[in-house]
């Protein structure tokens, strides 16, 4: 079988206006996922495309998509692409506005977060490619904005993200509003029981497209771990690993949590001014915008993105993850690495694993059938052994019943002045107010 690296954009069927816009991006070769689902996606079959993150997934519908769009002079648009996060939209809406540079094909992004009254003017003037997360596109359409009569490819992108969500019901929504005759594809880096119900009940005898084993690591990330005891001995590593500039140039920090994002990034932020960024759900959208952009431009050079907005993040040249928290499935640990070695480049995964997170870490490794190798932790890193709230002990006290049984009389006697004693006391008898005269009231 030929090495599909050394084959060209040029060898699918492209377009000439496609074919002009990939040599425009840059792009030389398909990736894996790309040659295998073209020629499926091209037949009309429904596809269940798995690769894993780093892959090029979107591109792989997007050019089969693309290249069997037909002009219409209808508004309603005819290709819907359904995504988890906003942050994924405006990714997917992008690079569909750059294939479609030499195309008469219209392309609207619409997410929640924002005002309805601008998405909704857009989606009147009319779209042929809409990319939407479920809930926005469920407004758009119950309120009479958006018409999905005309829909004829659909695609759910991340759409093990997008259950683990809680989108299902909203997911299903959207698919019982769709036209029975219809293309289905769903791409995604895992497969879940819930994934797969969606695919017996709404697809049609799809084709499955998986260009590497579920669960196996990327051939192109070289992949290690520090054994860390605590928050604070992390911060003195990261700090370590940074001080380098040239190797540490672009750096994704993965955390658990909002409120770790926001420590790490104080910590950090102080030691390393304006080269810090982070991003989580409790930013607002702008500011989330001004960070991934910075970070794209080289101003900052470390990024702090918790698992969920980092699903939406497709930036080029990352040099590093690390994973400064383990997640908390071992899935999610492959999305975090595919953020590095995108494509055909190499890429570097560090993870620190606490004691509580040894689990974690060999979860994943059973999942990708491969052992993280160790790295001895540098002598210049300070150990610290000062705790957060979080890591220290959390001590219960035992509820005792104790039943105290009282019998007999006092344990002493009552000091005189306590001595309670009842004394009858006679009470006068008042006088009468009219002494013995009746009112008139009674006297009739």
């Amino acid at each position: 079988m030929p090495n599909i690296f050394k084959m060209n954009f040029s060898d699918l069927n492209l377009s000439a206006a496609l074919l002009d816009a990939v040599n425009d991006i840059g792009f030389e070769h398909p990736t894996p996922i790309q040659h295998k689902a073209f020629s499926v996606i091209m037949s009309g079959r429904d596809v269940m495309g798995l690769a894993q993150t780093g892959t090029g997934k979107t591109l792989a519908y997007l050019l089969p998509l693309l290249r069997s769009w037909r002009f219409s002079k209808e508004k309603h648009p005819q290709i819907l692409i359904l995504v988890p996060t906003r942050e994924l939209v405006i990714q997917v809406e992008e690079e569909a506005k750059e294939l479609c540079k030499y195309m008469n094909c219209v392309v609207l992004g619409v997410y929640g977060g924002v005002n309805t009254k601008p998405q909704a003017v857009a989606v009147g003037n009319g779209c042929d490619v809409i990319v939407a997360t479920p809930g926005r596109l469920m407004d758009l359409t119950l309120n009479g904005h958006l018409k999905l009569k005309g829909i004829k490819k659909f695609v759910i992108d991340e759409v093990d993200e997008m259950l683990n969500l809680g989108f299902r019901t909203q997911l299903i929504n959207v698919i019982d509003l769709l036209p029975a005759k219809r293309q289905n594809l769903m791409f995604s880096a895992t497969i879940t029981d819930m994934v797969n119900d969606i695919i017996e009940e709404y697809f049609n005898d799809p084709v499955r497209i998986e260009a590497a084993p579920v669960g196996s690591p990327l051939e192109s990330i070289e992949q290690s771990a520090y054994l860390v005891p605590n928050f604070n001995t992390k911060i003195n590593l990261i700090e370590f690993l940074l001080k380098d500039k040239v190797t540490f140039n672009k750096v994704l920090v993965f955390v658990s949590t909002k409120a770790m994002a926001d420590m790490v990034f104080e910590k950090l932020a102080l030691s390393f001014p304006d080269q810090i960024g982070v991003i989580h759900s409790n930013k607002d959208q702008n500011y989330r915008f001004n960070a991934v952009t910075a970070f794209k431009l080289g101003k900052y050079r470390a990024l702090i993105a918790t698992d969920i907005i980092a699903r939406g993040i497709d930036i080029d040249d990352v040099s590093h993850v690390v994973n400064f928290d383990m997640p908390e499935v071992a899935e999610h640990y492959i999305h975090r690495i595919g953020r590095t070695g995108r494509a055909d480049r190499k890429g570097i995964s560090i993870s620190f694993v606490a004691p509580s997170e040894t689990e974690i870490m060999v979860a994943a490794e059973e999942l990708m059938k491969y052992k993280i190798p160790r790295n001895e932790f540098p002598a210049e890193a300070v150990i610290s052994d000062v705790l957060i709230e979080d890591e220290l002990p959390k001590f219960k006290n035992k509820n005792i019943d104790v039943k105290i049984s009282i019998t007999g009389p006092a344990f002493h006697e009552k000091k005189a002045k306590n001595m309670k004693v009842n004394v009858k006391r006679e009470r006068p008898t008042p006088k009468s107010k009219f002494n013995g005269k009746l009112r008139r009231g009674k006297r009739n």
